[in-house]
């Protein structure tokens, strides 16, 4: 099974060596996708070798990132994708965990409220508050049961990818991710990764404000909604695995 390792990063200068060292020890194939970094991120991944790199000249966004990685993985034949984020949330060491799940499911994800961890930290009020409401909406109107609808600690098998129809270029595109998954009737696992806020004074640029960033959220899920796909919603057979 070919496994590819995918990192949006963008502006990521202090955490960037420190995130590929550790996922080297997890994988051989790593993508960095540089989403318009301008802080000299770029130049330190010039000094990492070994890497696959796509470059965005312009900032364009963390579901435009993803999407990168998403054809990436397509055009390059790979079995599983595995996207994590590059700011020290995400640890690679669960790496093997998410593989491990990908046996019985099309989409394992990550979440921060499925099980505690010891080193776990607070949530920011305000974020906490969008996630689970916006988590109890998909469940309600999808026939989904996920716990963390945001969390970017996926993997991926590649007929899901090409099944998938992602144009959200934002924050909201895990939420487009969802809709479509429980469409396409596609097998859905969580497993626990610890919740761990480096920077919890981290702003979401423009939609700083939380009203703002929630009816952002539900447009997404409203324009998702509409997106015809190649199967009718269905029966999703969902897998809320063991605390792991």
């Amino acid at each position: 099974m070919r496994i590819l390792i995918a990192i949006p990063i963008y502006n990521e200068a202090k955490h960037v060596s420190g995130v590929l060292a550790e996922v080297r020890r997890y994988a051989n194939d790593i993508l960095v996708v540089d989403d318009g970094s301008t802080d000299g991120s770029s130049k330190i991944l010039d000094n990492e070798m070994g890497l696959f790199r796509e470059t965005h000249a312009k900032n364009r966004g963390y579901g435009a990132a993803i999407s990168t990685a998403f054809d990436f993985t397509i055009r390059h034949g790979y079995d599983v994708l595995v996207t994590m984020d590059c700011d020290g949330q995400h640890q690679p060491d669960r790496i093997p965990v998410l593989l491990e799940r990908i046996g019985n499911a099309d989409i394992v994800s990550g979440s921060r409220y499925l099980r505690d961890f010891r080193q776990d930290t607070p949530a920011p009020t305000d974020r906490r508050f969008i996630n689970a409401q916006i988590t109890g909406e998909l469940n309600e109107k999808f026939g989904l049961n996920i716990t963390d609808a945001f969390c970017g600690f996926k993997a991926y098998r590649r007929h899901a990818l090409e099944q998938l129809k992602v144009t959200e270029t934002g924050w909201g595109m895990p939420l487009q991710v969802w809709v479509e998954a429980a469409k396409l009737g596609l097998r859905i696992t969580e497993i626990g990764v610890p919740r761990l806020y480096i920077d919890p004074n981290r702003t979401f640029g423009a939609m700083n404000d939380p009203t703002e960033r929630l009816n952002y959220y539900h447009n997404v899920i409203e324009a998702a909604d509409r997106i015809p796909l190649s199967m009718p919603l269905g029966n999703v057979h969902r897998m809320c695995s063991e605390m792991v």
